[in-house]
C-alpha cells in the first residue's frame, strides 16, 4: 500500500496514512469528537513518540498501558480522551495480533466480497457499522480496495462523487465539502429533534 492521502492535511501525517494500513486504521478509530484532520495526524503522532517511523501492532499490543496512555496525552494530546482512546487503540492492536498476526492489511487483502469485508472492519474493536462503512468507502475510493460489491456494502458512502466524509477527501477542496455536508446533515438533525420537541 503507497498512496497518497490527504486527511491529516500534513504531509509527513499523510505519507504514513498512505503507506501504513495500521495507521490508517488506528487513524479511522481516533476520528471521533475531534476534527478529521487532528484525528488523522494523530497516527503519525504517536509513530514519532515511539521513536519509529512506522507503527507496529505487536509492539502497540505489548506496551504499557499506562505508559501508552501517557505518550498519547503528552501536549498536544493526541485525542480529546487520551486514556480511554489510548486503551482502543491497544485493544485494536490486540485484535489484528491474535486474527491477523498483526498485519492490518491482512483484514482487507483477499477478501472476497464487499459484505464479508464489512463484516471483517465491523468485527475490530471500536468499529460499529459506519465506521466500518466510511473505512470501507475510503479503501474503495482511494486505496484501490474494490472486491466485489464494495459500493453497496458502504452503503451512501460507498456512492461516486459524494461528499460525506474522510473517504471523499483529496485535499483542501474537497475537505470543505465534506464539512459543509457534516454541518448540514447536523443543522438537519438538529431541526429535526426541534420539530420533535414541539410536537410533543
Amino acid at each position: 500500500m503507497d498512496v497518497t492521502l490527504h486527511l491529516a492535511q500534513d504531509p509527513e501525517a499523510d505519507a504514513l496514512l498512505g503507506r501504513s494500513p495500521l495507521a490508517a486504521l488506528i487513524g479511522m478509530l481516533l476520528d471521533q469528537q475531534i476534527p478529521m484532520e487532528w484525528a488523522f495526524k494523530g497516527p503519525a503522532t504517536i509513530a514519532r513518540r515511539m521513536g519509529a517511523d512506522d507503527l507496529d501492532a505487536h509492539e502497540i499490543a505489548a506496551y504499557d498501558p499506562e505508559a501508552f496512555a501517557a505518550l498519547l496525552a503528552e501536549k498536544p494530546a493526541v485525542h480529546r480522551y487520551p486514556g480511554s482512546m489510548a486503551g482502543r487503540i491497544q485493544q485494536l492492536c490486540r485484535y489484528l495480533v491474535e486474527h491477523y498476526d498483526g498485519d492490518a492489511e491482512a483484514v482487507w487483502r483477499d477478501v472476497g466480497s464487499g459484505a464479508e469485508l464489512l463484516r471483517r472492519l465491523q468485527d475490530l474493536p471500536g468499529f460499529g457499522k459506519q465506521k466500518a462503512q466510511i473505512f470501507l468507502a475510503l479503501l474503495g475510493k482511494q486505496l484501490g480496495v474494490r472486491p466485489e460489491g464494495w459500493r453497496e456494502a458502504a452503503g451512501a458512502y460507498g456512492e461516486p462523487g459524494s461528499y460525506r466524509s474522510v473517504a471523499d477527501i483529496t485535499g483542501p477542496e474537497s475537505l470543505t465539502k465534506v464539512r459543509a455536508h457534516k454541518q448540514e446533515m447536523k443543522a438537519a438533525a438538529k431541526a429535526a429533534k426541534a420539530a420533535k420537541k414541539s410536537d410533543a
